[in-house]
């Protein structure tokens, strides 16, 4: 399947992307490359690889969760820029 330049407009339209005929030349060009490499992965003879979910057979590969000391407070807020009593105080947002 190959790439034209009405394709690449019809895409930059959906996106709304202003493109010079530069860019248009040249993204025709690349998106043409993509799908090439891309049709060359359907190529691929994967008849003995059997079919995964995953590319690894790992389960549950976290580490138990073991409470550790943290920040005092006073190192917690030491770098603040404002503070009001434990809390950092910021600007209000709207």
């Amino acid at each position: 399947m190959g790439i034209e330049r009405d394709d690449v407009l019809h895409v930059a339209r959906l996106a709304r992307l202003d493109l010079r005929d530069d860019e248009i030349e040249r993204l025709t060009r690349e998106l043409a490359a993509i799908l090439d490499a891309v049709g060359k992965v359907g190529e691929l003879d994967l008849s003995d690889v059997p079919p995964t979910s995953h590319p690894l057979d790992v389960v549950n590969v976290w580490g138990e969760d073991e409470p550790e000391p943290s920040l005092s407070l006073d190192d917690a807020l030491a770098n603040a820029p404002d503070t009001e009593g434990a809390f950092f105080r910021v600007p209000p947002t709207a």
